[in-house]
Order: C-alpha cells, then structure tokens, then sequence
C-alpha cells in the first residue's frame, strides 16, 4: 500500500473543493472573508482616507491599529483585535511592532491580502454605489408585502 505526502495529501484535496458541499474548508475561508469587520479592514487597509461617494481609489498601505480604530467607526477594541488576530493567522496581514516608546505596531496586506483586497474593495464600492436604488427596492416589497 502506498502512502501520500502531507503535500501530495493537499494536493488531492485541492482538487476537490467545492464551496457548494458542506465539508468543504472553503467554507470556513468564506464565513472568515464575508465577516463585516474582516471585510472594512480588508478595505480600510487598501484605502488612503474618506472618499467621495462612488470613488474607490486608493493605494493599499500599512496602519497602525489606532488609526485602524478611528476609521472603523463602531468596532470594539475587543473586535479589531481578534478580527486582526484572524487576518495575521490567514496570512492576509502582517503584524509589525516597531521598538518605539510607545511602541507602534502597524498592520499591512500581504500579498494573499492584497489579491483579496480588490475584490473587498469592489463590493465596498458597489454597496455605496447602490445602496439608494437597494433601498428603493426594499420601500417597494415591503408596500406589496402589506398590501
């Protein structure tokens, strides 16, 4: 009987993920991806400040957990933490502490991070973008709902 490597092991199942089946560790990967908070740091850090409404520029780069913080408006220190922790453990950021009084602790993409970061930042847009006419929407089944 032949045995496998543990790389020849993940190769076989590579080949064999489906988000659609319910054993599938995509799976996991997707819940990780589709979190809110995971998804606005994915954003936040490929983003250089405020934008005007449908504007999605911005150049990915590295921030410190503060202005992290500031730009999350409503995320718990307890939250940012482990939503970062997650990301470090994914391998999507990296964690840089700086032995500096205070010391400064930074957070950039990687390039996994980075390669998700476009698509994160895209459906960020397309929700500002659209949010009125989704609003719209909502207004109009919930009056045929009454009815």
């Amino acid at each position: 009987m032949a045995t496998t490597t543990a790389a020849q092991q993940r190769a076989l199942a590579k080949q064999e993920y489906n988000a659609f089946l319910a054993g599938c560790p995509s799976r996991q990967l997707l819940d990780r991806i589709s979190d809110k908070w995971v998804a606005l740091v994915l954003a936040a850090l490929g983003s250089d400040g405020p934008h005007r409404r449908g504007e999605c520029a911005g150049e990915p780069r590295a921030m410190r957990y503060s202005e992290l913080s500031r730009r999350l408006v409503g995320v718990s220190q307890k939250m940012l933490t482990q939503t970062l922790r997650a990301l470090e453990r994914d391998g999507l950021l990296t964690r840089t502490v700086t032995p500096t009084v205070p010391v400064t602790v930074t957070y950039e993409l990687t390039d996994l991070g980075l390669s998700l970061h476009e698509v994160v930042r895209n459906v960020k847009c397309w929700a500002e973008t659209h949010m009125d006419e989704v609003h719209l929407h909502r207004e109009a089944y919930d009056k045929r709902e009454e009815a």
